[in-house]
């Protein structure tokens, strides 16, 4: 049974996650959950919706939750009075204006903004890719030939795309085959093999909820979750989504430690199995976490050079801090690679969970 939690819990969490979205430069999401909590306080319309709820606010990112379902209401044209305040419509935005307008809607519609709250934050944010491809690039260089990649918890499956995409940064840059281009300031050492071929031989992907964006209502959804004054950010999932609907991805519906045990217990007798997460790993419950290393750790005994497999993830540092590991922010998050056999682990860089910055790990 999940334990209610208190309202200080509740506050503690919209007051940090007010922090987290101004520091990953969204003054408006900053100030939504300064709003928001006030509002808690205070007992309103806000307080209602969250009261008695049945998780961990941080886990669950109810904060968030509740902002994806403002916007949702804008996107969809239901909310025309909040919409015409709202930054991206509004030529400027304050939120003195903003939230009586968003207080009003959320008692208006309690009833659907409780079922919307239901289910998570799918951000699937495209920029993590660029966390991720160092360790591609490596494991490309390492093992050249087909590879196949299985993502955990893809949601739209957006960055199944990875290889498809561009890189730029202020020191190196990474041609794609596509419109999508990934940005962010750089401040780590150059990635090694650059010029390394990747081929991709075959992807597959699986989430609890995946989200269908060649549905226009589910992709909608998807766009709730990007933070609405951050134009840039909106751009590149609007071409990210292009790009999944025009290659196809595909995301299973299923749990993530039944569906690896099944995949890897049938993946190819030749080329590189690459298993890899993006800020996944926070979300299912412990024993879920324990199944997946196990799996992992079981096909791995098994891998030999001609069929090596890799774990490849940007988590939180908390997953993968060694005891000898210093100077660690707890909101840090690391990519983590493990190969075997014999690959060894290594971790090649950090950052936050939206990329903006990436430094040496």
């Amino acid at each position: 049974m999940n334990d209610i939690p208190s309202t200080e819990d509740i506050l503690l969490h919209f007051r940090d996650q007010a922090v987290f979205c101004t520091t990953l430069g969204s003054p408006f999401m900053g100030a939504l959950c300064d709003r928001m909590a006030d509002d808690i306080e205070a007992g309103g319309a806000a307080a209602k919706l969250v009261a008695g709820w049945p998780g961990n606010p941080r886990r669950d990112a109810l904060s968030l939750r509740i902002a994806g379902y403002l916007h949702h209401s804008v996107l969809t044209g239901a909310a025309t009075a909040l919409a015409a305040a709202y930054p991206g419509w509004a030529a400027e935005w304050s939120i003195d204006t903003i939230w009586p307008l968003a207080s009003d809607w959320l008692t208006a519609t309690d009833r659907e903004a409780r079922e919307f709250i239901k289910s998570p934050p799918q951000t699937n944010e495209v920029r993590r890719s660029i966390a991720l491809l160092p360790g591609f690039l490596h494991l490309a260089a390492q093992f050249p030939g087909p590879m196949h990649v299985l993502e955990l918890g893809a949601s739209a499956g957006l960055n199944q795309n990875w290889d498809r995409f561009g890189y730029r940064t202020g020191s190196w840059s990474r041609a794609g085959g596509s419109p999508v281009e990934i940005d962010t300031v750089w401040n780590g050492p150059v990635p090694e093999h650059l010029d390394a071929r990747i081929e991709v031989a075959s992807r597959a992907a699986c989430d609890q909820n995946p989200i269908d964006v060649s549905d226009p209502g589910m992709a909608l959804r998807r766009k709730s979750y990007a933070w609405p004054d951050q134009p840039a950010r909106r751009n590149r999932l609007d071409r990210a989504i292009a790009l999944a609907n025009a290659t196809g991805v595909q995301v299973e519906k299923a749990d993530a430690a039944d569906w690896l045990e099944a995949r890897l217990a049938v993946r190819p007798e030749t080329g590189l199995t690459v298993v890899y997460h993006s800020v996944f790993l926070q979300y299912p419950p412990a024993e879920v976490r324990r199944a997946l290393i196990a799996s992992l750790e079981s096909e791995g005994a098994k891998a030999t050079p001609a069929r090596p497999l890799a774990w490849l993830s940007f988590e939180p540092a908390a997953f993968f801090q060694g005891p000898d590991q210093v100077g660690i922010n707890p909101n840090d998050f690391i990519t983590f690679l493990k190969v075997w056999p014999g690959g060894g682990e290594h971790r090649l860089l950090r950052s936050n969970g939206h990329v903006t910055k990436v430094t040496a790990a």
